[in-house]
């Protein structure tokens, strides 16, 4: 009866939740002064760190990074030649190029050149990262599309007489990622953008990004930073469908003219040069346009849209006006185009072929 008094004294309570254990026991009366009630709590934390290795070694992170690097890379050499482009876009200085130069470095010195070079950096590397990351992936999507469409009959519509067939095979799908990849990059940092022009153009009013970023966020809030959006938007897309598709043709007819499974470095360089000329001199007018709203903004006399920046330009300077600037945005387009390449497919070649991904 003794054991049994004490065994009911005794109370219990125990579970688990999960990967948490907890235990309470009740003692009884007279060990309660000898002890104390025990808690105890286990804890296992998941191992996140294969999961994350993983992913680090996947294809598209390395296709990530490479345009980052490359980004990077590009824009530490090219900035000089973005200083003055963007000037001669605008209408600031000079109209000749050798004459920007003298202009920047009288009023500026030398470092003059490198003018928002910092926000340009921190522009291009997410930029180029989301861009080249875009395309090949919206690339490989497409491809596979198309691929497993042609295994299988193509949907149709008959309608009377009229039979549609809806076919995927006439679509590029260089051509669609290649838009994708200017429309995407162009939403995630089109702050940056707006941002590094105020610093080039106006570097007495916004001498540093953080005076820059209050001012503008004070003038019109977040719509000040996505000030232009829609003029960037028109005038990417023919850009950048061009660019890509430009290059991967290109690069695909040399190959097989010569017989070759890739190119060599001076190819990449001579083949990118080309594509962003071609690329740059098609788009160029709406890059004028959309420059003068973007800028337009902060002298007070903005244009309402695109077409009516076009037609200023060309009432004030002519049809000419539209290629105003063009030399140097060639200049600053041909060898950043071209380097890009170059130094993208480097980095591809390190951190996706070289750890058997393709």
């Amino acid at each position: 009866m003794a054991f049994q008094s004490q065994s009911l004294k005794r109370k219990s309570s125990a579970g688990i939740f999960g990967d948490v254990f907890y235990g309470m026991t009740m003692l009884p009366k007279e060990l309660e002064m000898e002890g104390e009630s025990t808690f105890e709590l286990r804890c296992q934390v998941p191992d996140f760190g294969p999961a994350i290795r993983g992913f680090l070694r996947t294809r598209e992170v390395g296709e990530f990074v490479s345009g980052a690097l490359a980004g990077a890379m590009t824009k530490a050499i090219l900035a000089p030649l973005e200083t003055i482009r963007t000037r001669m876009v605008v209408g600031v200085g000079s109209k000749h190029i050798a004459g920007s130069f003298v202009e920047v470095i009288e009023q500026q010195g030398w470092q003059g050149l490198w003018a928002g070079n910092a926000i340009n950096m921190l522009r291009i590397i997410p930029t180029q990262a989301i861009e080249l990351g875009t395309f090949e992936y919206v690339k490989r999507a497409m491809t596979s599309a198309q691929e497993k469409r042609n295994h299988s009959e193509s949907p149709r519509v008959q309608i009377g007489r009229v039979s549609l067939n809806f076919s995927l095979s006439w679509i590029s799908p260089v051509a669609v990622a290649g838009a994708a990849a200017g429309i995407v990059s162009t939403l995630v940092c089109h702050p940056l953008e707006v941002l590094k022009d105020r610093l080039t153009v106006s570097p007495d009013v916004y001498p540093s990004l953080t005076i820059a970023i209050g001012k503008t966020y004070r003038e019109g809030g977040l719509g000040a930073l996505y000030a232009g959006i829609s003029p960037t938007l028109i005038g990417m897309l023919p850009y950048s469908t061009c660019y890509y598709f430009m290059y991967e043709k290109l690069k695909k007819s040399y190959c097989e003219a010569k017989n070759k499974k890739s190119l060599n470095r001076p190819e990449m360089l001579l083949l990118g040069a080309f594509a962003g000329f071609t690329a740059s001199t098609i788009s160029f007018p709406l890059e004028v346009a959309r420059k003068r709203l973007m800028v337009g903004a902060l002298e007070g006399k903005c244009p309402p849209h695109m077409a009516a920046a076009l037609a200023e330009v060309i009432r004030e300077e002519g049809l000419i006006g539209l290629y105003r600037g063009w030399g140097a945005s060639c200049l600053k387009v041909m060898p950043s185009s071209g380097i890009t390449w170059m130094f993208y497919e480097a980095w591809k070649d390190i951190l996706v072929v070289g750890k058997g991904q393709l």
